[in-house]
């Protein structure tokens, strides 16, 4: 038994990079994830990556923030330490929306990259996941989870077809900094 993971396809151009993806759907080779180093239009319909929910995220946050701060001064301006200020009553809703923008905007923010970081995996001092380097500079890459029912020589020569200048077997599950 191989103890390969990850078949990894190295592409020099974008469109290459697409075609090799037709090609492995068409041959029913399931893609576990591709990398680039730049954005490229359309991949995730090609690859079927669901629309991200991270704006409904953003907006519970927006919501949490706006309402914390306001039921804050809510309490503090009416019920905690009322003021008479310029005759004004109690409970002026004008003076409080500054104040309550700028904590909704404050929430979501923070909301958002702990949002990210949980999304994503990325807590600080977790080692990155990376399948090659050169996914950040030149390279577009394919990489297929190895342990699935297709012959590993069939998917290479499916990537060898579709223009792929390198083929890596990879033995561990990603590549670390050290």
């Amino acid at each position: 038994m191989s103890s390969t993971k990850f078949i990894l396809g190295l592409f020099d151009d974008p469109d290459d990079m697409m075609h090799g993806i037709e090609k492995l759907q068409k041959n029913s080779v399931p893609i576990y994830d591709v990398y680039t180093p730049m954005p490229i239009h359309g991949i995730e319909d090609k690859l079927g990556v669901k629309a991200s929910r991270l704006g409904y995220a953003a907006f519970m946050f927006g919501c949490l923030g706006g309402s914390t701060i306001f039921a804050i001064i809510y309490y503090t301006m009416v019920h905690d330490w009322p003021m008479n200020i310029g005759g004004k009553n109690h409970f002026a809703i004008p003076d409080f929306i500054p104040i309550t923008f700028e904590w909704t905007v404050l929430f979501t923010a923070f909301g958002m990259v702990a949002t990210f970081f949980y999304a994503t995996h990325l807590f600080p001092g977790r080692t990155p996941r990376v399948m090659d380097y050169r996914a950040t500079d030149d390279r577009f890459v394919i990489a297929i989870d190895a342990k699935g029912n297709i012959p590993h020589d069939d998917i290479t020569n499916i990537l060898k077809d579709a223009g792929a200048v390198e083929i890596k077997h990879n033995d561990r599950k990603y590549v670390s900094y050290e």
